[in-house]
């Protein structure tokens, strides 16, 4: 289990590094720079998860056909997914050029405007490469080859890092494209993680005498509606928790300039553990769905319980260390008096939802494994956005919790979510004729 968890955890953050990279390297061109990138990856973010997110029906049909050691099926299965990814891109690519049209007519300066729109326009190109190389990485985790995954966004970041420098700043001879550079970077680099990977799948089946292009599967209707009916809710799921924590930053938007800066100090902290349970939640769907394939229920369960306990232990230690270093944490990012005076019971409190983050997190990567994915995205959506969000927005803007109180919303959510997918697992692992 760890040793699939860990390149994908490591994976996660070189995704999240990317747009790191990006905000480091224009950091030179002055705020509205920043700024630009900021919210050109903003408004990205959310399509292309919800395009990553319809692939993730490859990690259970993947991992059950290799389960049952039908090679040829998995080949099948990641033709599939390019094939989708070449049907998502174009309408979600449309959708980005044409937000970035908005910028200037939301009230947004046009000094951050003009650039984001560029950016994000630019951006919008890595939408093919970005979908199909998430599909050849659900491929290989579901054939057991992580490795590779993370070897590739090491190098990928590596390549962002130096595009950026050329293309930004015009060197080595390239005209100095600013702000646009950056994005020109990131959409060579994702072009580069597509091809390597795809690159490395048809060079490991080949060493083991199944090559991946000699028989070519044609574009399959029926299973094609078969990924996406399992991949639409998984995408629905991401969107919704995505969404909510994007709400809740648009509404702390609306309080004091301090409680911001400790919503987004405190929620980078958060996004930053979660990555190791999602890795977890990954070699769950993994571990989980080879035993499915291979007929073997028994294993099966005991594989999502004991990722369970590895994300458990995890998000126990990071609550530790939230409530016993909470302003040496919130240093590192500033010392402002009033940021330090407000930031480390907003970090207690994420410290206080650590534990089912993880729970619910890894619960939806097992569900995924047996093939459930409609009841995580329904369970997120009553409790975020039926219980959680109106629940904070009452503590926050009419009980006058302030930053407090939408927290303590969120926090319940993930609680309640927590505790239903949890149930579900137990309910639906311990299912034989679900599980057969």
């Amino acid at each position: 289990m760890v040793a699939l968890a860990v390149p994908v955890v490591l994976s996660e953050l070189g995704w999240m590094a990317q747009g790191v990279v990006d905000t480091i390297m224009v950091g030179k061109l002055g705020p509205a720079a920043i700024g630009a990138v900021a919210l050109g990856n903003a408004v990205y973010y959310t399509p292309s998860l919800f395009g990553i997110g319809l692939l993730l029906g490859l990690d259970t049909l993947v991992s059950h056909a290799y389960g049952r050691r039908d090679h040829e099926a998995c080949h099948h299965w990641l033709a599939q997914g390019v094939y989708l990814a070449c049907i998502v891109s174009p309408p979600l690519t449309v959708l980005l050029i044409a937000a970035s049209y908005a910028f200037r007519h939301v009230g947004i300066t046009a000094e951050v405007a003009g650039p984001a729109a560029g950016y994000l326009r630019i951006l919008s190109l890595s939408t093919l490469p970005l979908l199909l190389y998430g599909g050849a990485r659900r491929y290989l985790q579901g054939v057991g080859q992580v490795r590779v995954v993370t070897v590739t966004f090491v190098v990928a970041n590596l390549l962002n890092w130096a595009g950026n420098w050329i293309f930004i700043y015009g060197k080595l001879g390239m005209p100095a494209l600013g702000v646009n550079g950056s994005a020109w970077s990131t959409v060579v680099a994702r072009i580069s993680m597509a091809v390597a990977l795809i690159g490395f799948a048809w060079r490991y089946e080949r060493s083991r005498g199944h090559p991946l292009f000699r028989h070519w599967a044609r574009p399959s209707l029926l299973k094609i509606r078969q990924l996406v009916k399992i991949g639409a809710p998984a995408a629905g799921q991401i969107v919704l928790e995505v969404g909510a924590w994007n709400l809740g930053t648009f509404s702390a938007g609306w309080l004091t300039p301090v409680a911001l800066a400790t919503h987004q100090i405190s929620l980078n902290y958060a996004a930053l553990t979660y990555m190791v349970p999602l890795g977890i939640s990954a070699a769950a769907a993994v571990s989980v769905g080879h035993a499915i394939g291979a007929g073997d229920p028994a294993r099966a369960r005991r594989a999502g319980w004991l990722a369970e306990g590895l994300g458990v232990a995890f998000m126990l230690g990071a609550a530790i260390v939230f409530i016993v270093a909470p302003r040496p944490l919130i240093s590192l990012y500033t010392t402002d008096p009033q940021v330090m005076a407000v930031g480390p019971k907003l970090l207690w409190i994420a410290a206080a939802f650590q534990i089912f983050d993880g729970i619910q997190t890894v619960s939806t990567g097992a569900l995924r494994g047996l093939g459930e994915t409609r009841a995580p995205m329904i369970v997120n959506f009553v409790g975020y956005w039926v219980i959680g969000l109106p629940l904070g927005f009452v503590l926050c803007f009419v009980l006058h919790w302030g930053i407090y109180g939408l927290w303590t919303g969120l926090t319940l959510a993930l609680v309640i979510i927590s505790c239903a997918l949890l149930r579900r697992w137990h309910k639906d692992s311990a299912r034989p004729l679900v599980l057969g």
